[in-house]
């Protein structure tokens, strides 16, 4: 009886303290707001290399972690004088795969809760997208790896938000590259499963609110 106590509160104690973790900052938390107008942008169109283009995700949880890969889809970059002024990128909701778990089974049973209405209801809204609405210079010592806040409305499901990231923006023979890795919250997408901010009791079920996003964009 005092152990089943004890494994009881341990659970309690896991999941408290990964819920506290969880809210804090990070380096690569966005900024999240209501959508932006996006205006009409001016500048050269540079054409999304689906090829090699790449969107990586990581989903934690008290009892581990999970990660995978979704496919770019199609999309258009505006550079003028060599800045990005705006543009579009798609992303194709049915690819999502989940990379970490080596039983197929398993790895077919989280990616079919993935594609459900629990999470991303990919049957119903198979694009997720973002536009670009602004690009700005950053020169930030504690961040080396960026050069530039994006600010873009990213809709996922039936909800669309304006997020603003850190990213490396390159651009070398005509050959554009955007590199970003940040962390969004999934519950201003109305994505609540598993969410200790809306539902009690769920103990070692609980799922972390925020998951990252890693995104490599290549235009040409």
């Amino acid at each position: 009886m005092k152990r089943g106590l004890f494994s009881r509160a341990l659970i309690v104690l896991t999941a408290t303290a990964f819920l506290v973790s969880g809210c804090g900052k990070s380096d690569k938390e966005v900024k999240v707001s209501d959508k932006q107008n996006a205006g009409n942008k001016s500048g050269k169109p540079l054409t999304v290399s689906v090829a090699d283009s790449k969107l990586n995700w990581l989903g934690k949880k008290v009892t581990g972690q999970h990660n995978g890969s979704i496919k770019v889809s199609n999309g258009e970059i505006l550079v003028d004088n060599g800045k990005v002024t705006g543009g579009k990128v798609e992303i194709d909701m049915k690819t999502i795969v989940n990379e970490d778990q080596k039983d197929e089974e398993s790895k077919k049973k989280l990616e079919g809760h993935l594609y459900s209405p629990d999470f991303f209801d990919v049957a119903k809204f198979p694009t997720a997208k973002i536009e670009i609405t602004k690009v700005e210079s950053l020169n930030d010592a504690t961040k080396p790896n960026v050069n530039s806040t994006v600010t873009g409305n990213l809709t996922m499901k039936d909800v669309t938000k304006s997020v603003t990231f850190p990213a490396e923006i390159k651009i070398e023979n005509g050959v554009l590259t955007v590199k970003a890795d940040f962390d969004i919250d999934r519950t201003d997408w109305n994505i609540k499963y598993g969410s200790g901010k809306f539902f009690d009791n769920l103990g070692d079920k609980v799922i972390n609110d925020k998951f990252n996003l890693n995104l490599t964009i290549v235009a040409k």
